[in-house]
């Protein structure tokens, strides 16, 4: 008589744990143990990392922020409280830093509209020339982000040697036949030509990184498109404005709004190449904070100096905000 499936079926042996050998053996004390150590361990590398940013980061920001509100010259034993009498002096009160401030708000403006215009003018025309380059393509890119790698300081002041009255943009005018164009002053000492000189030094040392930015994305490009658009009959001026130009959209805001920050932030080429001269033809934000901070004779402004600074991140908060808003309306 047969017993039926059930009481056929082999009975089978209680599987065996998947954790590694050892381990269930120890006792959960144990292992809490190692994990605590581990953590512990992990605390222990962090911490001078967390350190230095408390120290240099942190509390510098909280410090500046509160000096903002004071006046001080860095050798009184106490500060001045002044209130927002700092912000409301920057930003037309005082009829001794608006005019300063005003005049470097213009200036940083031209900066800011003109350095990630002509940058993306240039970079991306130059990507497309390196990418369809078929021989010597390492030695281009190298030549072309050469700019970047070289030291800033001996940059500038290389560039201080070119643009001077017997420097070799004037020698090169009077050579092709340009004398009417060469400034006797020097590039760097007309009012008229300081300042569009000063953007394009600075559109010179941003031109690398945008143009690899810009053949980084041209190189991962579907071809499939570009090879549609040629069947239809589009040339290459057309493929090139019709169809690569609108996918390099994501890369082009993300170069306009790097050099908008560096514009914003950045002062070290005015300061080495011409100190905000001359007159007040070149000077810009950033380069006034510097001043009010470190140039102003024992004068109590280190509380102005802080507040512009302040201005500054705020204004560098709007553009973070922008470049937020605009990657969301292109993703």
């Amino acid at each position: 008589m047969s017993a039926g499936p059930a009481a056929q079926a082999p009975v089978r042996a209680p599987r065996e744990s998947a954790s590694p050998a050892g381990t269930a053996a120890r006792p959960p004390r144990a292992r809490l143990r190692e994990r605590g150590t581990e953590a512990a361990w992990g605390y222990a590398f962090v911490a001078p990392a967390v350190l230095l940013f408390l120290v240099m980061g942190a509390y510098t920001v909280v410090y500046g922020f509160g000096l903002s509100f004071a006046q001080w010259n860095g050798f009184w034993p106490e500060w001045h409280w002044r209130g927002l009498k700092n912000y409301t002096d920057l930003l037309g009160g005082s009829p001794t830093y608006w005019p300063i401030v005003r005049k470097a708000a213009t200036n940083t403006l031209w900066v800011v509209i003109g350095v990630p215009l002509l940058t993306v003018l240039i970079a991306f025309p130059l990507a497309i020339v390196l990418n369809s380059a078929k021989r010597f393509q390492g030695i281009l890119r190298s030549v072309y982000f050469l700019p970047y790698v070289t030291t800033g300081i001996a940059v500038y002041f290389a560039w201080n040697y070119i643009l001077e009255p017997g420097g070799a943009i004037n020698l090169l005018l009077k050579a092709v036949g340009l004398g009417s164009l060469q400034q006797p002053q020097g590039w760097l000492g007309n009012p008229d030509t300081a300042l569009p000189t000063m953007i394009v030094v600075m559109v010179w040392s941003a031109v690398p990184v945008a143009m690899l930015l810009y053949l980084t994305s041209l190189q991962s490009l579907d071809t499939s498109l570009l090879e549609a658009a040629q069947i239809d009959g589009a040339g290459w001026l057309r493929s090139t404005t019709s169809v690569v130009w609108p996918l390099m959209k994501p890369i082009t805001v993300v170069v306009v709004l790097l050099n908008v920050r560096d514009s914003l932030q950045g002062f070290q080429s005015f300061l080495i190449m011409t100190n905000g001269g001359p007159g007040d033809s070149t000077s810009v934000l950033g380069l006034e904070t510097y001043r009010l901070a470190f140039l102003n004779e024992m004068s109590p402004t280190l509380g102005l100096a802080s507040a512009l600074g302040w201005l500054l991140f705020l204004a560098a908060l709007v553009v973070a905000f922008i470049n937020q808003r605009a990657m969301r309306r292109i993703g």
